[in-house]
């Protein structure tokens, strides 16, 4: 079960995906989320990246929240690949964030 919505995290990819451009809002962003919300982001993303395997997702999300020396927001804002990793890590997780992604573009 993931600590932050599909739509979050869909905002997320896109945020990432306009670069720099949308760099402040990406830090922005993510720097409001929650404690738990970013946990969960860093921990999709490392299954994304292939760090954890899927049924790993607490034991990943507990390391993020460990491990956690920079600010969450300049650690995710400076993967070049971020929106790969996260789209990746929810299908890796059979989260279809496809729909959210679409919603967010036609608003």
């Amino acid at each position: 079960m993931l600590d932050i919505s599909t739509a979050k995290i869909a905002q997320v990819i896109l945020l990432s995906r306009e670069g720099k451009m949308a760099a402040g809002q990406l830090h922005g962003y993510i720097g409001n989320l929650n404690e738990d919300e970013q946990a969960t982001l860093v921990a999709v993303m490392w299954i994304g990246r292939e760090d954890f395997e899927p049924e790993d997702l607490a034991e990943a999300k507990r390391m993020a929240l460990a491990e956690a020396t920079a600010p969450t927001e300049e650690y995710l804002s400076n993967q070049p690949l971020l929106a790969d990793y996260l789209e990746s890590g929810l299908d890796a997780l059979g989260v279809d964030v496809t729909e959210a992604e679409d919603d967010l573009l036609r608003h």
